[in-house]
């Protein structure tokens, strides 16, 4: 959570919103307009505006991890998912969902990363794969063979200086329609956008000469 995140309370949770980590999926905006108030002066979220459970359920949904929620009066806290999962998206970003561990230090369970090498606020997406037309497939082949897992536990996400993301922990890697690229213990991710094995690092960074 950076410095500039807002709160916004209500009776029944919290409701938090950073918007350096948004990158305006908005869903929140089409489930709960009463709630989430785009293009509105003074503040745009309304907690009480909603059942705190549904208002629950449609934070859980913010893929970025912009919104997150402090429980109030019995509800129960985010629970970290049970599977450690990051998807691919066609021309887009990596999704997280996981018990994330960011360079050592905790993370909230959910996260989109920049892969375009573009964005202004590395490691994670702005929305630059728009603007610079970045073209990658959403349905790379699958891993042969795709892999076992045989444990649970947290995701250690390592942002490596004008390189690739390094993953460790048991983790699925899948594409947009939910097809399982590879299941792994440990993977080097591109970050810089010209791999030719995306979403696999392939060492290009050190050819274009990437910073991030």
């Amino acid at each position: 959570m950076s410095n500039d995140a807002q709160s916004y309370e209500g009776e029944g949770l919290s409701v938090r919103f950073d918007a350096e980590l948004c990158i305006h999926s908005r869903r929140c905006v089409l489930d709960l307009p009463n709630v989430f108030r785009a293009n509105v002066e003074g503040p745009w979220i309304q907690p009480d505006e909603a059942d705190a459970e549904e208002l629950a359920a449609v934070i859980r949904q913010c893929p970025s991890g912009a919104l997150s929620f402090e429980p109030k009066k019995g509800l129960p806290p985010e629970k970290e998912p049970q599977k450690n999962v990051i998807a691919v998206h066609e021309n887009g970003p990596l999704s997280v969902r996981a018990q994330i561990q960011m360079n050592g230090q905790s993370h909230r369970p959910r996260a989109v990363l920049c892969r375009c090498g573009g964005s202004a606020n590395k490691p994670y997406c702005d929305g630059s794969h728009n603007k610079i037309g970045f073209r990658a497939t959403g349905e790379p082949d699958s891993a042969d063979p795709v892999g076992t897992l045989t444990g649970q536990g947290p995701l250690e996400l390592s942002v490596v200086k004008d390189g690739p993301l390094i993953v460790n922990g048991p983790l699925e890697i899948i594409c947009g329609s939910g097809r399982t690229i590879q299941r792994t213990e440990r993977a080097f991710l591109c970050r810089c956008g010209g791999s030719g094995r995306k979403p696999f690092c392939d060492g290009t960074h050190s050819k274009i000469g990437f910073t991030g």
